[in-house]
């Protein structure tokens, strides 16, 4: 049973969401706490998710007492993409509400499931009843599906705010012309921090540029990702595989042309303060437009701001493309945004300034594992280890909060030159599948055997 003081520790962590000093501390002498904070959430929730407690059992743990009772509990990224197949492309609506449940700790009533006409559709009916599911991109296969609660969607606008505002040194004044450079997935999540965002330093009488080309929803990605495969396994009708080939080269054009009409969007707003997002690919092809049509730095304000998310995503880039975009628009070195996140974390790790490295607040609690994810690295916070990545999010609400990832990290526990005391993540961050043409993570498949023994 829970004392006091632990019933304590999870909010003492996530009540420094907008402090100053949030990433000043001793990985060491909080650990305690983590701990504590740790248990406090297994407590709370796994009587309430059934992976979990499936889990749990597997492993005997009835209470986490230090780091290492925590590693059997973290569910592989790949957890949130266990449902059967079938349940999707077949439109079983009702059992995958049932999967989901699985991995949810709060029963999934009231939602109708009448008449859903696709996927979009499934995730619209749930939001109304509060419950938001985010889904990645799954353009080579299936789509993680990643459940959370209004209190998640909550965090999630205090915490990109406060993420940027501190990796960029922008201030939240409201005074900026927000310009996309990249499509971006319409889910809630998503939505959600393009909104805080736009309140917080989008000028109110600027309208923000999004990227000129079809919104990108969860169903247009699965649709594709089912053509694809009958192409693949030759089941795919004349008729089909030809309206494929004209829709395929119809976006082709969309997204050619969006990259002039961004770059004329961004000349024409070259007098006012700007914050360019996007991911490299999307920023290296507008800022070349931009060039070519005579503009670089000299016609921009010196206070340009830039947020870039995810990384290169296999693109072939000259390698002085940061600074070939830096150059265009004008971004001086301390306006330069990067964030380490992931979709089934609700919290982000910024990039400072002066030292390059990824900060991690006190209420993402690392462990390093080895390759398979199996065992925890030995590590005291202290000096410098490498390993597969997993995370626990205490700030999450909507779904257990630890996950093991397909990362490959360096986490250094000294201090770090911003001089912020906190661990952090160097920037040398890779994915197993990259580095090694396949990922393994070790309780994948007990995780997918329980998921298809449940539904």
């Amino acid at each position: 049973m829970a004392t006091v003081a632990q019933q304590h520790a999870l909010q003492q962590l996530t009540a420094k969401v907008e402090d100053e000093d949030r990433f000043d501390y001793d990985a060491q002498a909080i650990r305690a706490l983590q701990v504590q904070a740790l248990d406090e959430r297994f407590q709370d929730r796994v009587g309430r998710i059934k992976l979990l407690r499936h889990r749990a059992e597997e492993a005997g743990i009835t209470e986490i007492t230090s780091l290492d009772d925590m590693v059997p509990l973290l569910f592989p990224h790949t957890a949130y993409k266990s449902y059967p197949e079938s349940f999707l492309f077949e439109q079983k609506w009702d059992r995958l509400t049932k999967w989901l449940g699985t991995v949810s700790p709060y029963p999934i009533e009231g939602v109708d499931l009448e008449g859903i006409t696709d996927i979009d559709d499934w995730i619209a009916r749930l939001e109304a009843k509060g419950y938001f599911i985010s889904c990645s991109s799954g353009t080579t296969g299936k789509s993680a599906m990643l459940i959370a609660s209004q209190a998640d969607m909550d965090w999630s606008k205090k915490d990109t705010v406060q993420v940027f505002a501190w990796g960029s040194g922008v201030k939240p004044e409201a005074n900026r012309k927000m310009i996309g450079c990249a499509p971006v997935a319409t889910v809630p999540k998503n939505k959600t921090i393009a909104e805080a965002q736009r309140a917080a330093f989008a000028h109110p009488d600027w309208p923000r540029f999004n990227y000129p080309v079809p919104p990108i929803t969860v169903g247009s990605l699965t649709g594709m990702v089912v053509m694809r495969k009958r192409i693949a396994d030759g089941t795919a009708t004349p008729d089909e595989l030809a309206a494929f080939e004209k829709t395929s080269a119809e976006r082709q054009k969309v997204l050619d042309d969006a990259i002039g009409i961004t770059a004329d969007e961004i000349i024409a707003n070259r007098d006012k303060l700007l914050m360019v997002s996007g991911m490299w690919s999307g920023l290296y092809a507008v800022a070349k437009a931009v060039r070519e049509k005579g503009y670089s730095a000299k016609d921009f304000n010196p206070d340009n701001c830039i947020y870039v998310g995810g990384g290169l995503k296999r693109a072939q880039l000259p390698a002085d493309y940061q600074q070939f975009v830096h150059e265009t628009f004008n971004i001086p070195a301390d306006r330069h945004f990067q964030n380490y996140s992931m979709q089934e974390l609700n919290s982000g790790m910024p990039k400072c300034r002066e030292g390059g490295r990824y900060h991690l607040p006190p209420w993402i609690v690392p462990f390093l594992l080895d390759k398979s994810g199996d065992k925890r690295l030995p590590e005291d916070g202290h000096g410098v280890v490498e390993g597969r990545a997993a995370f626990f999010d205490l700030s999450l609400d909507g779904r257990w909060g630890g996950v093991i990832t397909g990362d490959r990290i360096t986490i250094d526990y000294g201090p770090c030159a911003c001089g912020h005391t906190g661990p952090s993540i160097q920037d040398n961050i890779a994915r197993y599948a990259d580095l090694e043409g396949d990922d393994k993570i070790g309780c994948a498949g007990t995780i997918d055997a329980y998921v298809r023994g449940v539904s």
